[in-house]
């Protein structure tokens, strides 16, 4: 397989609310709207994509409906640090304060209107505990 573009869908109750969410805070922008479903792209990261469905719409196999729960979407930046700021200033809940892991991301997670956890992401060197774990070329210098 050869893939041509990966991205999240998100099933949800309130499709505008939640591409509205993402748009203002994330820095994506509308690529298709209707009622029922929207597709995102970053507006600075073209391939970086994020689509929003209505959680019961007909095109969910009925067995699979409903909202979205134990999603982690991580989203890598360069500053973590000015980003937590942005989005604190923004009033976006926060459930894990910023912090530096030794497995090599300094992090925090923040909560969309749908209870979808939000991990914003900067690579930071890990301990020598983590460093076999890694490839050579994914060590974040």
């Amino acid at each position: 397989m050869r893939p041509t573009q990966y991205y999240p869908l998100l099933q949800t109750k309130d499709v505008a609310e939640t591409a509205d969410f993402y748009c203002r805070n994330f820095g994506f922008k509308p690529m298709f709207e209707s009622d029922w479903y929207v597709h995102l792209q970053s507006a600075q990261t073209p391939s970086v994509n994020l689509a929003v469905l209505q959680h019961d719409h007909e095109t969910i196999p009925e067995e699979a409906r409903g909202v979205s729960r134990g999603v982690i979407l991580t989203i890598e930046v360069e500053d973590v640090d000015a980003e937590d700021k942005r989005l604190r200033a923004a009033g976006i809940p926060v459930i894990h304060a910023l912090r530096s892991e030794p497995h090599g991301q300094r992090h925090a997670i923040y909560r969309d209107p749908n209870g979808i956890m939000i991990d914003v992401v900067t690579p930071i060197p890990p301990s020598e505990e983590f460093l076999a774990g890694y490839a050579p070329e994914a060590v974040a210098v």
